[in-house]
């Protein structure tokens, strides 16, 4: 997460997108502008807000009006893969790394409150796949291994497995 300028609560990297670039791109740039990390998005959102944002306000709008701030936030988890030393809004945010417990008590917006639950579960679930796939993988295995048994010979004082 980090600062905003001249707050003190936590934000994650957000802005809009240019018209030469995706909704990844622009999260990839936001976060290396604002955070300066880079890493691999995941392509799928955690999820979608709409919110009222004071930089989209029209001077022809009033508070009633549609035009009057609405914006989308898509959320997306990021794996971080390098942190930079220096990024362009290294003046004026500060990078702070927090568990997602700590995080949902300081981040500002209810929205990204509601996407870092959405990443918990989404983790849960991926985690919960997992280890269904290990066991099924250590199944599969036990199952090929019976198949190249032969029969034994005993002795009455030992057993050997024929190959």
């Amino acid at each position: 997460m980090v600062t905003s300028p001249n707050r003190h609560d936590l934000v994650f990297p957000k802005g809009g997108w240019e018209d030469d670039e995706t909704v990844l791109e622009a999260a990839s740039r936001e976060a290396m502008e604002e955070a300066g990390v880079k890493g691999s998005l995941r392509e799928v959102p955690l999820g979608v807000w709409e919110f009222r944002s004071k930089s989209s306000i029209s001077s022809s709008c009033n508070e009633e009006d549609e035009c009057f701030g609405g914006c989308k936030g898509y959320m997306f988890a990021l794996e971080v893969t390098e942190e930079l030393e220096d990024w362009p809004e290294r003046e004026n945010r500060e990078r702070k790394w927090l568990s997602v417990k700590e995080a949902l008590e300081l981040c500002r917006y209810e929205w990204m409150q509601r996407a870092l639950e959405e990443f918990l579960r989404v983790m849960q679930e991926e985690e919960e796949e997992e280890e269904e796939k290990k066991l099924r993988t250590e199944e599969e295995t036990v199952q090929d291994d019976s198949s190249k048994l032969q029969e034994c010979q005993i002795d009455p004082c030992y057993c050997f497995v024929v190959n």
